[in-house]
């Protein structure tokens, strides 16, 4: 099993009807709290049966289930965890990989910071559909600057690999070089391996764009302060040059 550092205050999960169960366990020890909070909203996305589910169920309670129940619509669920310092809390939203819940997509991929893109390491198909959920994902999720947009490739059942292996580690790393240097890595939800370093990786970037984005979003304000301020100096200059001349002629009157 992997060890993890990484402390948990609280699991949520619920689906997309609504219902929500709270599973509360040991919150953070005090002198390990961090000051800050984020908020980190991530989308795994993939075919069908190719352990989204898994993953995600490993991640935030270490265990796996070997039954196949298809995810219906979409669940989602929280899990806090302490990145760089600070207390994280990741939103994680399973999505259904069926066709015909793929046209609910854009109302479960607004919102997103981050998507983890799934598929069967033992299925060539899996992996060649990666494509089209990345487009699906854009277009629905109105991603903008998509170039930018922190996507993971997970490469799923690392545990039957040696066997069953379809998809190559070079096919892999081809394919996320010419998708814009892609982050990926093969894990096991099964095994446990891998796991929580995907999402908690996949945060890492996250934050890093939000953080990016909110400076590029204050030097903005900064820059509108700055040029408000120099427009009301020029109008209260340029008046003041006027009551001068103003004066001026009555004087010579």
């Amino acid at each position: 099993m992997e060890s993890s550092n990484l402390y948990r205050s609280s699991n949520t999960r619920a689906s997309f009807s609504g219902q929500v169960n709270r599973d509360f366990t040991t919150p953070h020890p005090p002198s390990a709290i961090p000051e800050k909070k984020c908020f980190v909203k991530v989308v795994a996305i993939g075919d069908s049966g190719v352990g989204k589910t898994s993953l995600i169920q490993m991640f935030e309670h270490s265990r796996f289930t070997e039954s196949f129940k298809p995810t219906i619509g979409a669940d989602f669920s929280n899990k806090e965890v302490t990145i760089g310092g600070k207390i994280v809390t990741l939103q994680i939203w399973d999505t259904a990989g069926q066709e015909r819940y793929q046209s609910l997509g854009t109302a479960f991929y607004r919102g997103a910071d981050c998507c983890l893109l799934v598929y069967d390491i033992t299925s060539q198909s899996t992996f060649e559909n990666l494509s089209q959920w990345k487009s699906s994902f854009i277009q629905k999720g109105m991603i903008v600057n998509p170039e930018t947009f922190p996507f993971m490739i997970v490469g799923n059942k690392l545990d039957i690999a040696e066997d069953n292996r379809q998809v190559s580690e070079y096919a892999l790393q081809k394919f996320c070089k010419e998708n814009g240097e892609m982050t990926y890595i093969e894990a096991s939800a099964l095994n446990n391996l891998n796991v929580e370093k995907a999402f908690c990786k996949l945060a890492e970037i996250a934050l890093k764009r939000q953080e990016l984005m909110q400076k590029k979003t204050d030097d903005y304000i900064v820059q509108e302060k700055l040029r408000e301020r120099a427009q009301k100096l020029g109008r209260a200059s340029g008046a003041q040059r006027q009551n001068n001349g103003n004066r001026e002629n009555c004087q010579k009157c």
